[in-house]
């Protein structure tokens, strides 16, 4: 949002005054459309397009992943993120019910690639600031 914004919580972006750009199909669009009541949401064609739409069509509010807002931040100027997040994307792999070789496997796999530093690494080959690769699973 715009610094002279007098949001300061993401709790006070649901109201009907306040128009929120976000990517189109994105697990934010998704989110957001399940859980805001009274704000409008406003679609860009894809994601790193959010901010360019938010501020051609002076909307209040931009919404998308943390990186690429703190990027466009930066790029623009006069802009600001407010504290904390609304939502959490969680990455998740599994297998149909009953194929324990193969979730055992996949299991396997997973903590191989966190163990080696692989997960680590490739977040950051790709610039991602801010995510963390979870903890070892019990019992593996």
């Amino acid at each position: 949002m715009r610094n002279n914004s007098p949001l300061q919580r993401n709790e006070e972006v649901d109201r009907t005054s306040t128009r929120v750009a976000v990517g189109r199909g994105s697990a934010y669009d998704l989110f957001l459309t399940r859980e805001l009541k009274s704000a409008t949401l406003v679609r860009a064609p894809t994601s790193p397009e959010v901010t360019n739409l938010f501020l051609a069509q002076n909307l209040e509010v931009a919404a998308g992943v943390k990186q690429q807002l703190e990027a466009d931040a930066k790029r623009v100027g006069g802009v600001r993120l407010l504290p904390g997040r609304f939502m959490v994307i969680e990455q998740a792999m599994g297998v149909p019910k009953g194929r324990t070789a193969a979730r055992a496997w996949l299991s396997g796999f997973i903590e191989e690639m966190k163990a080696s530093g692989f997960v680590a690494t490739a977040l950051q080959r790709h610039g991602i600031e801010g995510a963390a690769v979870a903890p070892r699973a019990a019992g593996a």
